[in-house]
Parts: structure tokens; C-alpha cells; sequence
């Protein structure tokens, strides 16, 4: 289980604390803040990126194969229903979307690329978002 918490320093900023690290969040200058940090979606872009090349690299560690290094650049955008060719679902509105390239260098053969391909989509952050995730809110006063 992991338990992170923030809380609100100034204007848009917040402390951010799983116990053991703290860091920063805000929102950019555009949206009314003073970008002192990453924004809530960078944040979730980097919890995704961290789980990916963490997995990949375990991965490659188990298997006993020569990984060089793994980068992944991810990038969030919101688009219409009707402009998503590849969309299931024929909904009006906007469609969240997570565009990932992971580049992973080491000398591995065609099956190892193939099934570290795999691999980059089974990090357990990347499962949870795939499959949704269920809430309960509470606000306390």
C-alpha cells in the first residue's frame, strides 16, 4: 500500500510527503500559478515513467540480460472523441490519452525486444490506469 500526502503551502503550491521523501507541486504561471514544481499531471506522467523503466530494468535484471538504459518521455493530452481513429467508444466529448515512447538500449535479440515492448505496458502503474480505478472520497471538516 502506498499512502502519499499533500498539502497546501501557498497560492497553488503544495508539500508533497509519502513519509520517507517530500517534493513540490504547483500549477504553471498559464493557470494561476507560480510553477515551482511539476503539475499534478506531470506528476502522474512521472509516477508512470519512474514504474516503466523500474520494471523494464528488474525485468532485464531477473532475465540476467545486459541492459544499457531505459528512458521513457510521456506526454498527456486530452482529444475530441470524433478525432480518435483507433477509440472504441463513439462518445462525444474528450478522451484522456497517454502517449508513451520508452527507449530501451542494450544488445538483445529480436524475441527480447519484442517481449520488452510487453513488458513496458505490464508496469503495475500502467495496469492501474489502463483498468481504471475505483475511489472513496471523504472530506473531513
Amino acid at each position: 500500500m502506498s499512502t502519499v500526502t499533500a498539502t497546501l503551502t501557498t497560492g497553488t503550491v503544495v508539500s508533497i510527503t509519502n513519509g520517507r521523501h517530500e517534493w513540490t507541486g504547483d500549477e504553471p504561471v498559464a493557470a494561476g500559478g507560480t510553477d515551482t514544481g511539476p503539475d499534478p499531471y506531470e506528476l502522474l506522467l512521472g509516477a508512470l515513467a519512474a514504474c516503466t523503466c523500474a520494471t523494464i530494468s528488474l525485468y532485464c535484471q531477473h532475465k540476467g540480460m545486459a541492459l544499457e538504459s531505459v528512458t521513457a518521455s510521456l506526454e498527456f493530452s486530452r482529444i475530441h472523441a470524433d478525432d480518435c481513429a483507433d477509440c472504441d467508444d463513439d462518445a462525444s466529448g474528450k478522451i484522456e490519452h497517454i502517449a508513451s515512447n520508452v527507449e530501451i538500449k542494450g544488445d538483445f535479440d529480436e524475441a527480447q525486444q519484442k517481449r520488452l515492448a510487453q513488458i513496458a505496458r505490464r508496469c503495475p502503474v500502467h495496469k492501474t490506469l489502463a483498468q481504471g480505478v475505483q475511489f472513496t472520497d471523504r472530506a473531513t471538516f
